[in-house]
């Protein structure tokens, strides 16, 4: 795909948001757009850094790491894929956030490898909303007792919640998960734990992103919508 598609993909979806935000009474100004650019090459990433897109999401922690070395121009990278927690260390230093802690050992492994850094590093904890062996994720019903394990980690914060749901054609039809994720971090919230912000919800992605933001995204994953199919 050539950068002037691109450079148009998001400014459509940039408009998509704000339309969305109308609906709701949102600012759009609280909804960050993350460019999936997951099997993309840094040339789309460089055209779209172009057209003002600066939060990239990866997926793969070996292309995450390359792509970081090899795009020139400032952007902010986000790890949005499963996690095996021996690749961590790769990671540690690049990335501003992770969107995809799904247990403790994971967690607890990140922390590890900031403490060496002397640093700490935003995290987002995964929900498995439909129960999907497919996907990764803790349960709704284990979400509170993780939190509050993972929250005694002192190299890491907890920012919000992240969810991948069903997929479903309808957005509609995905839509209650959506809300459920906000019910969840509403609860998250109510526990008043340190180093635990419920401020981000990243959901939502190139076919269901407008009804994920109705619902309460503060991140929506865009990938296809930007960038073509992989």
């Amino acid at each position: 795909m050539n950068a002037m598609d691109i450079a148009d993909n998001i400014a459509q979806i940039r408009q998509q948001i704000a339309s969305a935000c109308v609906k709701c009474s949102r600012n759009p100004e609280e909804i960050h757009l993350v460019a999936v650019s997951k099997k993309k090459p840094a040339a789309d990433i460089e055209a779209a850094i172009s057209a003002g897109q600066t939060l990239f999401g990866e997926s793969y922690v070996q292309e995450c790491v390359a792509k970081i070395d090899e795009v020139e121009s400032a952007a902010e990278w986000h790890f949005i894929g499963g996690l095996q927690s021996n690749k961590v260390k790769y990671l540690a230093g690049k990335v501003a956030m992770i969107h995809s802690v799904d247990r403790l050992s994971l967690a607890e492994e990140i922390d590890r490898q900031w403490e060496k850094l002397n640093s700490t590093v935003d995290i987002l904890i995964q929900v498995n909303l439909g129960a999907e062996e497919s996907k990764s994720g803790t349960t709704a019903d284990e979400l509170l007792k993780l939190v509050s394990q993972v929250a005694r980690l002192q190299h890491l914060r907890i920012k919000g919640l992240m969810a991948l749901p069903p997929w479903e054609e309808d957005p509609e039809m995905v839509r209650p998960y959506f809300r459920q994720l906000r019910e969840l971090a509403a609860q998250v919230e109510a526990l008043g734990l340190p180093n635990v912000e419920m401020e981000e919800l990243s959901m939502g992605m190139s076919h269901d992103f407008e009804a994920a933001v109705e619902e309460g995204a503060t991140m929506v994953r865009i990938g296809t919508a930007i960038f073509g199919e992989r």
